[in-house]
């Protein structure tokens, strides 16, 4: 059974990306784990130290996030009526970032999937800060959904890569999981820099061909722009799915730096899901 983490500040993105996860795993077993976090805003100062006016607050805090999140499970399970389907609900006076990386550990979650945007979230930038900092720090696949993302099939996936990183099946479960439940095709896609792979290029190529095995078709583009290039495959081939793994040395890492994040002007329309490499 997959055990999957989803974050909710109850905003509208956000349960959007619930109802994503909930379509994407319909036919399989799943443990979803709601999970939302609450500070109340005085609690650096007079909270922690307990101030007489303000006993209690912090019970109030709790009991509304675990109303919401109770109200939220009931709607779910009422909605949808899966029978794979189980939700655990959990709240949490913690940072998100915190509270995930450790439910992450004590339940030993398989996927997080999370909105692109919270309450706060600015319409010009690609993700907002918790988002950035979820897939940075979590040891696990992480899917994060745009807004307004009506859902579709992951049936043409797009997988950009460099080859200069070493796969490993174990990572790559996750997305192999989503490609045989929905017989996906993942679009392999490397933009050549004039000159040959190398020899470490190669054989990262032959490993990952062997691990996504029949569900992979390779793309060889000139190179005009990995920025360019990934924006017009998606629109080319109507990608619902755009996956990369993460690594300080690639592309995705420099994709995270914020002033570049306003301007390289990737489009992404359709759920981003990141892989580890470790």
């Amino acid at each position: 059974m997959s055990r999957i983490l989803l974050p909710t500040d109850f905003s509208q993105n956000s349960i959007e990306a619930i109802h994503y996860a909930l379509n994407i795993y319909k036919n399989i077993k799943v443990t979803f784990y709601l999970l939302h976090t609450y500070t109340p805003p005085i609690y650096q100062t007079e909270y922690i130290i307990g101030s007489p006016g303000q006993i209690g607050l912090g019970d109030v805090f709790q009991e509304n996030s675990m109303t919401q999140l109770e109200k939220l499970k009931d709607l779910l399970e009422h909605q949808y009526q899966n029978p794979n389907h189980t939700f655990i609900v959990h709240s949490a006076f913690n940072t998100l970032i915190s509270e995930v990386l450790e439910t992450v550990t004590a339940e030993n979650i398989d996927v997080i999937i999370m909105g692109t945007k919270g309450v706060t979230g600015a319409n010009d930038i690609l993700f907002g800060t918790h988002t950035v900092h979820v897939i940075k720090k979590a040891n696990c696949p992480v899917i994060a959904v745009p807004p307004n993302f009506e859902y579709e099939a992951p049936l043409e996936i797009l997988f950009p890569t460099d080859y200069e990183i070493e796969y490993k099946k174990e990572n790559m479960k996750s997305l192999l999981a989503i490609t045989t439940q929905h017989k996906s095709r993942i679009n392999v896609m490397h933009v050549r820099t004039g000159y040959d792979l190398t020899e470490v290029q190669q054989k990262n190529k032959v490993m990952l061909e062997t691990i996504l095995g029949k569900y992979a078709l390779s793309h060889e583009l000139p190179d005009n722009g990995i920025i360019e290039a990934i924006n017009a495959f998606q629109v080319k081939y109507k990608i619902n799915l755009l996956v990369m793994v993460k690594n300080k040395h690639t592309f995705l890492e420099r994709l995270f730096i914020e002033p570049i994040i306003k301007k390289i002007g990737l489009h992404i329309n359709v759920p981003f899901m990141v892989l580890p490499q470790n």
